[in-house]
């Protein structure tokens, strides 16, 4: 069965997170994702999930600073670190599976990628004593220019040298349709490619990045081709183009084909 989650950082977004997962629910989401919940009572979080059934897949290292993230930046390791210690007790307290290690725009200077992995290497210990996933996420840089970490080859490198390098391997790449298709790979290649690497998969239309029922991307033959060799979730992470309950119908048909 296809599943889809709702992504809290796009959607709801006027709602405190509690609300937002009662809404996700409502509109027959099977699971929620969030951005940084850092602001909000993670007993009042893991409550609302608790209520209405539905896991929370993951969340993001704070990247509310002019880097969007530390984890690639040299000389900020310190501050990497105690965002993903942060992230990971967050996501412990309210039950969720991943924690994505925002990259930053590093502009990959020099000693930045070596700094990327240190501080994936240690995000993935500390995943593994939790059971948790460590992920990344390849950035069109039309989003962040200068970002770390901006095509699947790149991550392709970065999980092949830590796995060469003896570390837990529990890092894993979020396969981000807009990004993928805006710095132009083709997404089921780029899926193909990135094969157990792959952890999560994140839609959204091409070009405007509003719901995945339109544009330049087939979501009819590429949700099914990927769900082939992946049993996650596709986490709709989109910017609505207008009234976002009534942008909901681009959901109905993949609900109602489970009952065909």
């Amino acid at each position: 069965m296809i599943r889809f989650a709702a992504n809290l950082g796009f959607l709801w977004t006027d709602r405190t997170l509690h609300d937002a997962i009662h809404a996700a629910a409502g509109a027959g989401f099977d699971a929620v994702e969030c951005h940084m919940p850092y602001d909000e009572d993670p007993l009042a979080v893991r409550a609302a999930l608790d209520q209405v059934g539905l896991p929370m897949l993951g969340l993001n290292t704070d990247h509310s600073g002019p880097e969007v993230g530390l984890g690639a930046i040299p000389g900020r390791e310190v501050e990497a670190r105690d965002d993903v210690d942060r992230a990971v007790e967050y996501a412990v307290a309210i039950g969720c599976a991943t924690v994505h290690v925002m990259a930053g725009r590093s502009c990959r200077v020099v000693g930045s990628e070596a700094t990327y992995r240190a501080n994936l290497a240690y995000a993935a210990e500390r995943a593994v004593e939790h059971d948790l996933t460590v992920l990344v996420e390849p950035i069109t840089t039309n989003a962040f220019a200068g970002y770390h970490l901006q095509t699947v080859g790149q991550a392709v490198e970065t999980i092949d040298a830590l796995r060469a390098d003896g570390v837990p391997d529990v890092v894993r790449v979020i396969l981000d349709f807009f990004h993928v298709a805006d710095m132009g790979d083709d997404v089921l290649d780029a899926a193909g490619r990135l094969g157990d690497r792959l952890g999560h998969v994140q839609i959204a239309a091409y070009p405007d990045r509003g719901e995945p029922d339109a544009g330049d991307l087939d979501f009819g033959a590429l949700i099914p081709a990927i769900s082939a060799g992946y049993d996650g979730y596709f986490a709709a992470e989109y910017r609505p183009r207008g009234d976002l309950e009534a942008g909901l119908t681009w959901l109905s048909p993949w609900l109602a084909g489970r009952a065909a």
